[in-house]
């Protein structure tokens, strides 16, 4: 069994990936306000003290997805810094984006790109299993890419340096995450990935228009659920064609991957939203959860 969660932090991203195997994945970094900050730090210190692996992926250096970095480093002592090889310099630097300069930089930092392999990320051993993470992009020869390192090398918007990745369990769910990728970039690049089923797809930049994943991607993707981030309703694209959770006003999201069966619970108990993918297993609330249905992974289909 599995555990992944996506936190209410507002305009900003900050998951979880509690892993059935000895690893514990934290994506992102963001919080509404200290008291929010200090509640997710103890989870994910306790989470982190089980595990025997513990890594930090990293899509950007924007403020809304590093946000508490100092924090959360100072917290735990990131040992596994993932995070797409670059030179992003900005003319106002936060002690967050200082921080994650010296991790990007550093001893522990392990760069991530298309076809990555790595020990306990996607390989196992006799030591421990794997995390069921994988990278589908960046392609480090692409030339549009290229041009992205070159722009935020320069001080511009590093949101087209996000990773394409998912997280997937053998016969189970596979989810995928874009970061801020945004949509011009997306249809320039699309043609160079191998899009794979996925059952939850992050939807990229918060939901935004300006990130809007296009028709064709989708219908190869055939998300069952694609959950729209916090951004202001009035720059939202609201997927319509698709099953959707809006992150600002269903609270925080947890997803608990059980084989075949995944059951979706949000924090907010008056969130209705008939999602119609879901099934009634017969799931209990969680504490401070709401048990919203459940869905059967296409592999298990």
């Amino acid at each position: 069994m599995s555990e992944v969660k996506s936190f209410a932090v507002g305009n900003g991203d900050m998951f979880y990936i509690l892993h059935g195997s000895d690893n514990f994945s934290i994506i992102d970094c963001c919080y509404k306000d200290e008291k929010q900050q200090d509640l997710i730090l103890d989870i994910i210190k306790t989470y982190a003290d089980k595990k025997g692996i513990t890594r930090f992926i990293s899509t950007h250096p924007d403020e809304d997805h590093i946000k508490g970095l100092v924090e959360l480093d100072d917290k735990i002592h990131i040992l596994n810094f993932y995070v797409v090889e670059n030179l992003a310099t900005k003319e106002d630097q936060t002690d967050n984006f200082k921080r994650y300069c010296e991790l990007r930089d550093g001893d522990h930092h392990y760069y991530v790109y298309k076809g990555c392999k790595r020990k306990w990320m996607n390989k196992s051993d006799e030591e421990r299993g794997c995390s069921g993470i994988n990278f589908l992009w960046p392609d480090l020869g692409n030339k549009d890419f290229k041009n992205v390192l070159e722009s935020v090398k320069e001080g511009n918007s590093p949101n087209n340096l996000s990773p394409i990745f998912t997280y997937s369990v053998e016969n189970g769910v596979v989810m995928m995450w874009m970061g801020d990728m945004e949509t011009e970039f997306l249809d320039k690049i699309k043609d160079e990935i191998d899009w794979p089923k996925v059952e939850v797809l992050f939807a990229p930049h918060h939901g935004r228009k300006s990130g809007h994943v296009s028709s064709d991607v989708l219908k190869k993707l055939s998300p069952k659920v694609i959950v729209i981030g916090e951004a202001p309703s009035e720059d939202l694209n609201y997927y319509s064609n698709y099953n959707t959770i809006k992150q600002n006003s269903s609270g925080d999201i947890t997803f608990i991957c059980k084989g075949e069966v995944v059951r979706i619970y949000v924090e907010n108990f008056d969130y209705s939203y008939e999602i119609e993918e879901l099934i009634d297993d017969g799931a209990d609330d969680l504490p401070g959860a709401k048990y919203l249905g459940s869905f059967k992974p296409y592999a298990a289909e």
